[in-house]
């Protein structure tokens, strides 16, 4: 093996899950947090758990929110464009 281009190898590296297990597991991390683990999954216990999707629907309202405040300040360019113009022909006009 080509030395110094490997990761640091931890033997006894800390897992911890939200539900408050904790174990250890060679990794190259030296701890690790998970959300979900074999203590507290569904398919392992057979019990359900709601997972936290909030943050996901946080940022997707954020990004809908966004987005109808962009489409509102192009459609007042919009038509601020459109009166320059009719005011610009109506002034040709009177020439």
């Amino acid at each position: 093996m080509k030395k110094d281009i490997h990761p640091k190898y931890y033997e006894n590296a800390k897992v911890k899950c939200s539900c408050g297990a904790e174990f250890e597991v060679a990794s190259t991390e030296p701890e690790i947090k998970v959300e979900i683990c074999s203590n507290c999954h569904p398919l392992y216990t057979g019990n359900k758990k709601l997972v936290d999707t909030a943050g996901r629907v946080d940022r997707f309202e954020a990004r809908l929110k966004k987005s109808e405040e962009l489409k509102k300040q192009a459609e007042e360019r919009r038509a601020k464009k459109e009166a320059k113009t009719k005011n610009e022909e109506k002034s040709k006009e009177e020439k």
